[in-house]
């Protein structure tokens, strides 16, 4: 049969493990699919740079312009590992226009343009496939479009960024400050030199936005999605979440809510013993509610050269086995309204540190506030006296609007006695009731 040749445009980690996947194991993806695959086209913006590919490329034309290598008539897949918008986006837009099938990794072009992009597939009759955006090795993408499709999803939960969940790692097993912990993970090259992506929770809120597409249906906008990192998660945080029973852990949380979609990322208290509390270093691990199959737990390396590159192959695969799928796993025309509500209306419990000075009727000046706004107190810890000075006091409350919360912390915010704002993470069990 006709092989499928494949245009890999991008030849970094996951392009270099690409092409080690496929030397290794051509002959048994061909016995799978009934097809040979083959490179025949590569871009990458240094040619010359060595890759220790050696002759794996062998044959293969070069290109410097990603979108010369999408128009190549002797590619019939686009695999677009470059990452970003600003080169990818023209590319799989050129590829597309020519009725060619899209293999992507890029999250980030489809949290902004996916809506557009699947159009255009749609028009073109072939399929946007892109497994190795979300999770990297965990078919967590194929889970919700194809396996899970008897379902009505109710509810997605993710720890969706491995940088950030390895630094929550080292600072709940070490102690380490948040500024230790990631210098650390970027001595060991987990973080970028600029981590903001990754600890600012932008990279998981891209990712949270594809899921939450696939699961409800709809294209959800990315600006609308609540996004918070963990840069203000401290040492002390993690040893009093550790008190409380919890472990605090960077989610990506999506579920259906009365007015439309709870869709936001930000760090949590996950009961420890619970689904997700349990996922450490660069692992990531993902949750999915459904009406009849319940929750499903997936885990699993969440970037990397093998593991991504895994991921790739499973839609090259696809592609070579002629199964097309749209993009959100139902047609455009047929996508849902996705209404993203605000994050004050979220209803749930949190975890409340404030830092006072240590005298009387601190205490009694907090509780006022609280019960003025309608929070109610679940616990409060406060360890050890000092008179005069600063001392930290915690406050779990029980489930309150999120508005109301929010009210009451910038009326103790206010307060002379309150040295610093108050710090607050969301509590969330990640069970089905």
């Amino acid at each position: 049969m006709k092989p499928l040749r494949l245009g890999i445009a991008g030849l970094g980690t996951v392009g270099g493990g690409l092409v080690r996947l496929l030397a290794a194991h051509g002959d048994r993806l061909a016995l799978r699919t009934g097809r040979p695959i083959e490179i025949t086209a590569v871009s990458a913006r240094d040619p010359g740079k060595d890759r220790g590919l050696g002759d794996l490329l062998a044959g293969a034309t070069f290109y410097a312009d990603a979108v010369a290598l999408a128009r190549d008539p002797s590619v019939d897949v686009l695999v677009e590992l470059i990452g970003g918008e600003t080169v990818a986006k023209p590319a799989v837009e050129a590829a597309l226009d020519l009725g060619k099938p899209v293999v992507t990794a890029n999250k980030a072009l489809l949290a902004h343009h996916g809506l557009d992009l699947a159009r255009r597939a749609e028009a073109a009759g072939v399929s946007i496939n892109f497994e190795a955006a979300v999770a990297g090795g965990i078919p967590v993408v194929k889970a919700l479009r194809e396996g899970l499709a008897g379902n009505r999803i109710e509810g997605v939960f993710g720890i969706l960024n491995g940088t950030s969940n390895y630094i929550l790692t080292g600072m709940a097993e070490t102690g380490a400050s948040f500024a230790d912990a990631l210098g650390e993970a970027q001595r060991l090259g987990y973080a970028e030199a600029d981590p903001g992506f990754d600890v600012d929770g932008v990279d998981a809120a891209h990712k949270l936005t594809l899921l939450a597409s696939l699961a409800f249906g709809a294209a959800v906008d990315f600006g609308a999605v609540h996004v918070e990192g963990i840069r203000g998660v401290s040492a002390l945080d993690i040893a009093f979440a550790r008190e409380l029973g919890f472990r605090i852990k960077l989610v990506g949380i999506a579920k259906a809510a009365d007015g439309g979609l709870d869709v936001r990322v930000h760090p949590v208290m996950v009961p420890a013993g619970t689904a997700l509390s349990h996922v450490d270093g660069v692992f990531n691990g993902v949750v999915v509610q459904g009406d009849f199959v319940d929750q499903m737990v997936f885990e699993g390396r969440g970037a990397g050269a093998g593991p991504t590159a895994s991921a790739v192959m499973a839609d090259i695969v696809d592609v070579a086995l002629g199964l097309r799928l749209p993009l959100y796993g139902v047609p455009v025309a047929s996508l849902g309204k996705a209404e993203v509500i605000p994050v004050t209306a979220r209803f749930g419990a949190s975890y409340l540190r404030l830092s006072v000075v240590d005298r009387p009727g601190v205490i009694a000046d907090i509780a006022a506030i609280l019960r003025d706004e309608q929070v109610s107190i679940e616990s409060l810890l406060q360890r050890g006296r000092a008179p005069g000075e600063a001392v930290p006091v915690v406050i779990v409350t029980h489930e309150v609007r999120e508005a109301a919360l929010a009210k009451a912390l910038a009326r103790i915010g206010a307060l002379e006695s309150v040295l610093e704002p108050p710090t607050m993470i969301r509590i969330e069990e990640i069970r089905r009731a």
